[in-house]
């Protein structure tokens, strides 16, 4: 069973920074794409960012220029640097794996922006 265990998450004050990390019990080379979705309470979940196995990125608007995805391939972990946080940037952030059709996600890590 494959799982993804994000950590990383706290509480930051507006314009601070936080790094996310997604470790995978599988080599991530091996899905067709990762990424990092996020929901605040009383909302849906919705895309943050997406990588594909090519290394090609989608990002939200509203996370344009302030979030940056990578990946080490060695350590079989996925990122999330978020810089310029915001309070309506807090919710809960999932990591995302589609692997050989079948989705995944991590279980959560809580990120709160203080104003």
């Amino acid at each position: 069973q494959v799982q993804l265990v994000e950590s990383g998450g706290g509480l930051v004050q507006a314009g601070g920074s936080l790094t996310l990390s997604c470790v995978a019990s599988t080599s991530i080379v091996s899905f067709n794409a990762m990424g990092w979705y996020r929901q605040a309470p009383g909302k849906r979940r919705e895309l943050v960012v997406t990588m594909a196995g090519d290394g090609t990125t989608n990002y939200a608007e509203s996370v344009k220029g302030r979030f940056t995805i990578s990946r080490s391939n060695a350590k079989d972990t996925l990122y999330l640097q978020m810089n310029s946080l915001k309070p309506e940037d807090t919710a809960a952030y999932f990591c995302n794996g589609d692997r050989y059709w079948r989705i995944y996600w991590g279980q959560g890590t809580q990120v709160t922006v203080s104003s």
